[in-house]
Parts: C-alpha cells; structure tokens; sequence
C-alpha cells in the first residue's frame, strides 16, 4: 500500500494516457498517421481516409488489411500492448530490430483517452464482426456488429480532444488542419505505392490514389500523381549501394526547383522521415547547382538493415538515428551528383512548355468565319521590322567553316546534328538561336557562359591543388577598390582562400581593397563589381556555411562576372564554340544558380503552334 502522506504519487492509467496522448496525439494529422500506419502493417492493400471539420469532428479510417478477433480487439487498447514486437528464442525484446511501422502500442489507447473513440473489426475465418467504444477513458465493449467486407478494420474518432479542451486552443484553422491530413496521407502513400489511398473531407474526395505496382516505374507514377505530371518529366532516377545500404528513387533536375524544402520527401525502410542529416546532405549535393533559396524536388528511398537504424528515438517515430551517418549521408551525396552529372547538358522540360504555352495563339489571335487564324491589324504594317536592330544572324547556313582551314579551302561542318544544334541568329545580343535535327534551341549566352567559366574553375582548382590554386594574370595597374570598413576586413579575412581561386588582394587603407592579381581565365572583368559582390556573399554565408560550401558560392560569384555578358555581340565561329562547349561541359542545362541556360522547341511543337499538325 502507498503512503497517504508520500509527496510521490502513482497516476491512475487514465492519467498516464492523456500524458502519453500529449506526445503521439498532437493533432488530426497525428491521428492519420498512428491508424494509417496500423493499417499499412495489418497488411492492408487499401486504406480509405475519411473526415468533417479539418478533423475536429469526425475521423474515419477504413481499411482491408488482416483485422482482429474479438481476443486481439480488447488487447489493443491496452498501453503497451502491441502485435509488432515478440521475444526472441532467449525472451529478449529486441528494439532495434524493428520491421513495422508501429510498435510502442500507445496510439489507440493514447488516441481514446482524448476522444470518442469507436473500432469495427472483423477477419476472414470468422462471421462475426466485432465492436468496441472509448469515451475519455471509459470502455464499452466488445460487442458484435454487422460485417463491412472480407477482413479489415474500421477506426472512428469523434470530437477529438474533448476531453482535453486546452488542447483545442491549439489547433489551427479547418484548412490548415485538412492541409497537414493530406500532406501526412501523401507522405505515407509515396512511401508505399503497391498500396491504393483516398482521402475524403465529408463533400468531396480530395486525393484517391490506385494501388500500383512494386518497381520504379510504378513508384514514379504515384510520385506524379502526388508531386504533379511534370515531375516525372524533370526526374533523375537514383540508384546506388554500399555497405549494405541501399538508396533508390528520383531527383528533379536543378531547373525544376522550389523556393522550400517542403518538397524533399525521405523514407527510411519505407518510413516517412523528417532528418536533419538527410536534408543536408541533399543540400550538399545540389550546392553547386541551385541559388541560394532555391530547394530541389526529391523522393529518396534508403533501405538499410534495421539494427543500424534507432527508429525509436521519438514517439512520433519521424526521426531516427543511424549507427553511422556519415556513410548514410556520402552515399546521397555521391548517387545524388552522379545522377546529375548523367544528366547532362539536359534543362527542364517544364521550361520549354512554358516557352511553348507562351507561344500558342491567344486573345490577339482568333479564328476567322472559316476557322483559320487571322493577326490582328497593324496600324503600319512598315514600321515593323521583322528582326531588331541589334541582333545578328549567321550566314554560313547551312554549314559552318571551321577556324582550322586546310590548304586554300577551310573546311566546312554542320553541326546540326549535334545536340544543341548550329547557330542561326543572335537576338538582343543575348540569346543564341540554333537549329537541330528536330527543332530548334534558344541559349542564354551568359547563363551557359557562366556554368563552363565555373566548371573550368573548379577544374583548375583540382589540378592545381590547394597549394597552387588557379592561375593568376598581374594587373598592370592594380585595382583599388573601396568597401567600407567591415566589408573591407571581411572579404580580407579571406585572402588567403581567394588566392587559390586566382584573385589576390592586400589592404589599402581603411576600409579600401587593393587587387594586384585576377583569375587568367576569366580574362578582362569589373573587377569593382566583383569585389562588392564578393563581401556580400561573404556576409551571407560567412555564419552558415562550411568552407568548401563557401568556396562553391565564391567561385559561382566570380565566374559570373568573368562571363559573356548579355549585349555582347558574337560572330557565329563563337556562338558555335559556345555550343559545343556546352555540349562537352557536364551540368550545362543550367547556370550557377539553377536557372536553365536553354530551351530546346521540338519542330512537331512548333508545327503544332501553326496549325500544321
């Protein structure tokens, strides 16, 4: 017996559920995911999700999968009681040999102790149906009830959090509770795709996913389907090993970015995650591709033997711990830069639908009595000119002389059969128009520019080594530039790192920078510009990045300014050799900062706009 005048106290077990319910129960998406995952291990091939009033009201979760008998019913409200773990031959209870998605068994008896709380269960080898009901606490129940199918269970939650009204004040608006539901149901249902979802807000289905099947192809379907049909046009398919762990899944090209992260999806053994070691290392991976506040699309899958990861570090079961991170995270990095490298010079298609949506005929076009398409009228046909006065175009069409002649005659090539084509026209000083075999591409000359100065930089960087760095061209006239007192020591505290990127400076007074020494590839450049730019990215990231994250945006900086500027007129020996650089260049399709550097128009596409198809 306790001592009635002890200050330490035993909870009565309804007690000790409303505090569980404080960790696993935080709110309706909660709920979804505790009795989604139950379904997903009972073995359910469909799982029907179904609420009224973001959730609040009434939350209804039906699936197909094993059920329960009237025994098994009673045991899982039970705290702690679960079917997911068993003793070995020696009675140890291993937890860190864990093959189900739950396994605490806090949900249900957690989840009743804040709601009304209703189970229909039934299986295949037995006419009965089976019942039961928990209101804040109180058990009513088993009792059977009518069969809804061959097996499966039936979980109802009703005025969640009624008998915890605090917890109420908590909660969010309907949207933004309904919002948080489906991104939890789309979470589960990328990670399992053989399994069919829907989801059902009490008006209208707003999700209803098919079962598909068990590969590649059908987890990049279901990933469409959630993530929008241009993902799958703009996704690299990842694929590697070591050690044991295995990484599979798709990457969007840099060009088919996001402004958040909140499109980076990670699965450990088909277990939605939430990993800050996992993040990073997409970061590190995509950090030579994409703009500071830009974030890549991705869908990573790892499978790993379940004694080399900890799943049971929060109730919530959305982080976990690995015996060894830094394998976990090389091989993302590393699947994660090959997969890119294979990719080429390719941009994202959704940027030549744009150009292409762009393009077709709209409100200042529109069909005539006889249904063709008529332009509307030009108040002095004249004064129009068909190409501006400060484009240029190649004349050498169809071939091109190459800049090695042999004997009195140069020698002639056409290049439109390469990939990016040969040069036709340059509009605006600024684009590049080239011919294919199928169509035509239209190149940003100073995006493309700027990807070859950084890939050679970083080329230069690696056969130099730290010690001898990229090579240096003295000015004859060394620069003196003024940033201010702080930019001034900022950019300066980097002098050394700057030097083995070719760009050497010393102090010149307060708050002003000498430059003596600039990159030789990078030829003539504003080397005023360079420098602010310089202290401004050094601001940015001096705090958050680490030093070779750093040097990748120092080098992006200044192979930006030592790049082909927009308004540059080329002739076509240079417009070629720009393409075929970028032919030759991996990561061309887009720039630095993961804007693509082309866009390719298939001639059937451009037929189309026409009316020729």
């Amino acid at each position: 017996m306790s001592n009635p005048n002890s200050t330490i106290r035993r909870l009565p077990q309804h007690t000790i559920n409303r505090i569980a319910a404080g960790e696993v129960v935080e709110r309706p998406a909660s709920v979804i995911k505790e009795l989604v995952e139950n379904a997903l291990d009972a073995g359910a091939a469909q799982i029907d999700v179904r609420y009224e009033a973001g959730g609040r009201r009434s939350l209804t979760v039906s699936d197909d999968g094993r059920g329960m008998t009237k025994d098994e019913l009673l045991l899982s409200i039970e705290r702690h009681a679960t079917s997911k773990l068993s003793p070995d031959a020696d009675g140890k209870w291993d937890l860190l040999n864990i093959v189900s998605m739950g396994f605490r068994g806090e949900a249900l008896p957690s989840i009743g102790s804040v709601s009304r709380l209703s189970i229909t269960t039934q299986v295949l080898d037995n006419d009965s149906a089976w019942a039961l009901s928990i209101e804040g606490g109180e058990l009513s129940g088993p009792k059977p009830a009518p069969r809804f199918g061959l097996s499966g269970t039936r979980v109802s939650v009703r005025d969640l959090f009624y008998a915890t009204p605090a917890r109420l004040k908590f909660l969010k608006t309907e949207r933004s509770e309904s919002m948080a539901m489906s991104d939890t149901l789309k979470r589960l249902a990328m990670a399992r795709a053989d399994v069919g979802f829907s989801l059902h807000n009490g008006v209208r289905a707003t999700l209803n996913l098919p079962a598909e099947t068990n590969n590649d192809e059908g987890k990049l379907k279901r990933l469409a389907d959630i993530l929008g049909h241009d993902f799958r046009d703009n996704a690299l398919t990842i694929e590697a090993e070591r050690d044991g762990i295995k990484l599979t899944g798709f990457a969007g090209l840099p060009t088919f970015s996001r402004g958040s992260s909140t499109h980076q999806y990670l699965f450990i053994n088909d277990r939605p995650v939430r990993d800050k070691l996992l993040y990073g290392a997409v970061r590190g991976a995509y950090q030579d591709f994409l703009a500071r506040g830009r974030h890549p699309v991705v869908a990573l899958y790892v499978d790993v033997d379940p004694q080399y990861v900890d799943v049971n570090v929060h109730p919530a079961k959305t982080e976990v711990r690995f015996r060894d991170p830094a394998i976990v995270r090389g091989l993302i990095v590393g699947a994660l830069r090959h997969a890119l490298a294979g990719a080429g010079h390719r941009a994202s298609t959704t940027t030549s639908a744009y150009a292409l949506g762009k393009a077709q005929i709209g409100g200042n076009y529109r069909p005539n009595k006889f249904g063709n398409y008529q332009a509307p009228p030009i108040a002095d046909a004249q004064a129009q000119p068909l190409i501006d006065g400060f484009s240029a175009k190649v004349e050498e069409a169809p071939a091109y002389y190459s800049e090695a002649p042999q004997g009195d005659m140069p020698v002639i090539q056409d290049f439109s059969d390469r990939p990016l084509g040969a040069a036709r026209a340059q509009l605006h000083e600024t684009y590049i128009v080239a011919q294919t075999a199928d169509g035509m591409v239209i190149v940003d000359q100073h995006a493309a520019h700027e990807r070859l100065v950084y890939e050679r930089m970083k080329t230069a960087m690696n056969e130099g080594g730290a010690d001898k760095g990229v090579e240096r061209q003295a000015l004859l006239i060394p620069d003196i530039v003024d940033l201010g007192e702080v930019d001034a020591l900022r950019v300066l505290s980097r002098a050394d790192e700057l030097a083995t990127m070719g760009l050497v400076i010393e102090p010149f007074g307060v708050g002003a920078v000498c430059v003596r020494e600039t990159p030789a590839l990078l030829g003539e450049m504003d080397v005023q510009g360079l420098l602010r730019d310089l202290a401004d990215d050094l601001r940015d990231t001096d705090e958050t990045l680490s030093l070779s994250e750093r040097f990748e945006h120092v080098c992006g900086t200044m192979a930006c300014h030592g790049s082909v500027r927009a308004g540059r007129r080329l002739n076509a020996q240079e417009m070629n050799a720009l393409l075929r650089q970028m032919e030759s260049t991996p990561h061309s399709g887009q720039c630095n900062h993961g804007r693509p550097t082309y866009v390719e128009l298939k001639l059937a596409d451009i037929e189309r706009l026409f009316g020729r198809r």
